[in-house]
């Protein structure tokens, strides 16, 4: 397996309700380390082109207004398989469809506000992290 880098973002609902320690304990028992990590509040615009790729669809307006909404933490985790990895650990966008043990299951309260985001691929990872993080501020594991 090879070492990837993928992106996070803990949503507003679970910086609000205190679930990031907790979601970061998970990704590092699972062997993902952060090596960036930052709090901020998306603005609608910011949030709107992070989620360019969602703006045909009927729920883009409600994504952004919520993303919008309150601080998320966004971090980057490196691990061996880290995308698909981190996708496991999330579990499925609904919550009502996700495994048992993963985050959204246990903490996502609808398919809406579901605690977490995660790159969908490698190639969607490099564009999300550079969204958000400079190359001077990843600390990756020395190789």
């Amino acid at each position: 397996m090879a070492i990837e880098q993928t992106l996070s973002i803990v949503k507003p609902d679970g910086v609000a309700r205190g679930l990031t320690g907790e979601i970061l304990r998970r990704y590092e028992a699972a062997g993902l380390r952060p090596i960036a990590m930052r709090m901020l509040r998306l603005d609608a615009e910011a949030a709107g082109r992070f989620y360019d790729v969602h703006r045909a669809r009927p729920f883009f307006p409600d994504l952004v207004r919520y993303m919008a909404s309150g601080p998320v933490v966004v971090s980057v985790l490196e691990g061996e398989d880290a995308v698909a990895r981190h996708r496991t650990l999330m579990g499925a966008t609904d919550p009502a469809k996700a495994e048992p043990g993963t985050i959204r299951r246990d903490f996502a309260t609808s398919i809406e506000a579901n605690v977490v985001h995660g790159s969908d691929a490698a190639a969607s990872a490099a564009d999300e992290i550079a969204f958000f993080f400079s190359r001077l501020e990843l600390c990756p594991r020395p190789r």
